[in-house]
């Protein structure tokens, strides 16, 4: 599983390079905080393939980075070679980007 790091993220975002993030973190985490990006719930992302590009570099995100990784591992049996799981999830990205992002 290919990973990057929350500083790599800022530079993606600060860059305006073309990728795509999607959070699948549940509706309620939402709430607390959130880094940008689509949503789409770990439970229903193997129905919403159609949403996920093949083309551009594909970065999951979710609290810690567990259930983020879990997705790209299965986003890569299902064939998809362009996808990144966010090491750390938001709790790094609080942690060096941006304290003002809600830890829970």
């Amino acid at each position: 599983m290919k990973e990057i790091s929350v500083s790599e993220l800022k530079k993606l975002k600060d860059s305006n390079a073309v990728f795509q993030l999607i959070d699948v973190r549940e509706e309620h985490e939402l709430e607390i905080c959130a880094i940008g990006g689509e949503h789409i719930v770990m439970g229903e992302v193997m129905d919403n393939l159609n949403k996920i590009s093949k083309d551009k570099q594909v970065i999951i995100h979710c609290r810690s980075g567990a259930r983020s990784g879990a997705i790209c591992q299965a986003l890569e049996a299902k064939g998809f070679t362009n996808v990144y799981n966010l090491k750390g999830g938001i709790i790094a990205w609080s942690t060096e980007i941006d304290p003002l992002i809600t830890k829970y």
